[in-house]
């Protein structure tokens, strides 16, 4: 029987929907938002929102960075203007057994439990796509590792070779499996690392590609090849990281800079205009407000702009010093201890945790954390 043009209509819709928009599990897959600060040599979420760097018993430490796409570049042409960059060291003792470098991002359990993705059938797909661009050319490998909310977590590699110095767009189809679960919750869900080393603490060659297994430490990765870690100042790149229910790459989902920023701000954000590095001095969209007892302790509520994932870390920067872990008397010219309490996913309170005048003002930027 023909559909009417009510069903039709709703047809179309749901198709559009599937295929145009809120299709991509990733946050920030073009790097376009970076509100820590633009480079970094530290391990953690530290530059693009939602990336993970990391990198362990390195001779020298890896810059992790928001980097820019030239204008003849492949993914440019397509509408990307940033990557997340990773810059190698000097690795001078060569490619140790327990070294380590890699990017991590991490998919809250309840955003892929709730994809559409039936992660337990081999004939239900998910597909990850992403643009990478490597200064050597070799074999590089992917991990996705499922996190039930109890027992054995699974996970699957893969390989990819971009050759050197040019962007590649690398496509793969993952099948769900038998034994695979996965947990319904704000957790982790699952992670996709994209090493650049890992030392044959981590590796063995009977690991297989494309087939889900329980997680062995010692068996992360197949051997690694070691030529990219061992070359001083290598460079690897990647943006339009897009992970999407079912067997088909389609066309990346590109956001608007305010809807992804949103997107990151369950995650983390910051008081300070967006190119100003938290634990910056300046007065600049500080939180500010009167001192309210005396005697007592003043109190105030802090309203982030975004629920977050879970209670967050807040930490308190100082105007004046850019300190953390202190707030600012402007009228007095004085530093204070600020207590965080009543922590909750959409404020908190902050007090003194002494006396103040009565009607001096007291100022501070914050940050608010809830990563995974």
């Amino acid at each position: 029987m023909a559909l009417n043009q009510v069903g039709l209509e709703r047809l179309n819709a749901a198709t559009t929907k599937k295929i145009g928009t809120n299709k991509n599990l990733i946050i920030n897959g073009a790097m376009q938002v970076a509100q820590r600060g633009t480079s970094s040599t530290a391990v953690g979420y530290k530059t693009v929102d939602r990336m993970y760097g990391g990198y362990a018993n390195t001779d020298e430490a890896p810059t992790f960075t928001q980097a820019d796409i030239g204008s003849t570049d492949a993914p440019y042409l397509l509408g990307f203007r940033k990557s997340f960059k990773i810059q190698n060291g000097n690795q001078t003792s060569g490619a140790g057994a327990t070294d380590e470098m890699f990017m991590t991002y991490n998919i809250e359990a309840q955003d892929l439990a709730q994809s559409g993705w039936d992660y337990t059938s081999s004939s239900s797909n998910i597909t990850l796509s992403f643009w990478v661009k490597s200064s050597v050319a070799q074999q590089f490998q992917v991990n996705m590792r499922l996190y039930p909310a109890s027992g054995d977590q699974k996970e699957l590699c893969f390989e990819y070779t971009p050759s050197a110095n040019t962007w590649t767009k690398v496509t793969k189809t993952i099948p769900g499996a038998a034994g695979n679960v996965l947990r319904n919750t704000n957790e982790l869900g699952m992670f996709i690392q994209f090493p650049q080393f890992y030392g044959t603490d981590f590796t063995a060659n009977s690991r297989p590609f494309d087939t889900w297994e329980t997680k062995n430490n010692s068996q992360n990765y197949k051997d690694y090849a070691t030529t990219w870690y061992t070359t001083d100042n290598a460079t690897w790149e990647i943006t339009g990281l897009q992970l999407e229910v079912g067997s088909v790459a389609t066309d990346f989902e590109h956001r608007s800079f305010g809807k992804e920023l949103a997107l990151c701000e369950r995650y983390f954000e910051k008081s300070y205009n967006l190119s100003v590095v938290p634990g910056t001095a300046t007065d600049t969209g500080l939180v500010m407000w009167l001192a309210n007892r005396n005697p007592g302790l003043p109190h105030t509520t802090l309203r982030y702009k975004t629920p977050k994932r879970a209670n967050p870390s807040v930490t308190i920067f100082n105007t004046n010093t850019a300190d953390s872990n202190t707030l600012r008397d402007k009228d007095s010219a004085t530093d204070l201890t600020p207590q965080v309490t009543r922590l909750g996913e959409s404020g908190c309170t902050i007090h003194t945790n002494t006396s103040v005048a009565l009607g001096n003002f007291i100022a501070f930027h914050y940050t608010a954390a809830a990563e995974l």
